[in-house]
Order: structure tokens, then C-alpha cells, then sequence
């Protein structure tokens, strides 16, 4: 993904995205926004499409590429970040990158039968509620700046997974 090719969302795609960010599932923006279920996959179709996100790609994915790109603001950290070790902070960067657990499990440099208790501890330790939340909290954390220059020069297409 480059800063040129991203097209700059839509007000409608922005508020989606926001809702995003904000921890809401698919189906609770449906309901929260009294759209169509279908509408908001839509949205969500036109959103990866502005952001370059491969196909498919998951909440937590479209999040990373929506604070990379700079199309949404990381909100600010409300409590220090923890201390992560370097198996903990590869898994974070793979649970941004990619959507398919086995993708996550190669970027993290594990197994995907390791992967459900690695990502539970993490969320356990950041007190993240989800995968969405964690990319969040390690963004407001400033946890990924280094990825962000590194996504947005280098292209992240092909390393998201799907």
C-alpha cells in the first residue's frame, strides 16, 4: 500500500471505519447505525478497496491499514503501554498484517496450535478485549510506528494475508 494509490474515504465509509476503530463488529455498526447488514458489508467492501487491503481482510487488518495510511487517528493511550517481549510484539505486527491464522502463526514465528493461547495471553496482558482492540491500543501505545512508515513505503498488500 502506497500513500498515493489510497483514495480518501468516503464521509459514509469514514463513519463505518470509525465505528471500526471504536471496537464494533460488523453487525453491531449495522445496528448502531440502523443500516442494512448488507449495506454495511458494502461499505466495508469500498473501505478495504480505498485502503489497498487485500480481500477479505479482517477488523484487525483494516484497522492497521486505516492508522497507517493516516485515514483514521489513533485515539490517545489512556494507561502505559506493557512491557511486551519480542515474541509478543511479532505476534502483534502478524495479528495487524494478516487475517488467516495460519498467516498470523508464520509471521509470529510459532504454529497455528500455539497461536489461540499466544494471542489469548496477549489480549490478557494488554487488556484488550479483541484482536481489533489490540491493534488500537498498540497504536494509541505507539507500538507500531516503525510498522507504519514501514507499511506505507514498502507496501503491505502483499504481506496482509487474507
Amino acid at each position: 500500500m502506497t500513500t498515493s494509490s489510497i483514495t480518501p474515504l468516503k464521509p459514509a465509509v469514514r463513519r463505518v471505519a470509525q465505528h471500526l476503530v471504536d471496537g464494533l463488529a460488523p453487525q453491531d455498526i449495522a445496528a448502531a447505525t440502523c443500516l442494512a447488514p448488507a449495506t454495511i458489508r458494502q461499505y466495508l467492501r469500498q473501505l478495504r478497496a480505498s485502503l489497498g487491503c487485500p480481500h477479505r481482510c479482517r477488523p484487525p487488518v483494516i484497522v492497521h491499514f486505516l492508522f497507517a495510511s493516516r485515514q483514521a487517528t489513533p485515539p490517545r493511550a489512556t494507561r502505559p503501554a506493557p512491557e511486551l517481549a519480542p515474541q509478543e510484539h511479532r505476534l502483534l505486527k502478524a495479528v495487524a498484517m494478516h487475517s488467516r491464522p495460519d498467516d498470523i502463526a508464520a509471521a509470529a514465528g510459532s504454529t497455528p496450535a500455539y497461536l489461540p493461547g499466544a494471542l489469548s495471553a496477549l489480549l490478557g496482558k494488554t487488556g484488550a478485549k479483541d484482536a481489533t482492540q489490540l491493534i488500537v491500543l498498540a497504536y494509541g501505545w505507539e507500538l507500531m510506528t516503525d510498522e507504519r512508515s514501514r507499511t506505507t513505503e514498502a507496501g503491505a498488500g502483499a504481506g496482509a494475508g487474507q
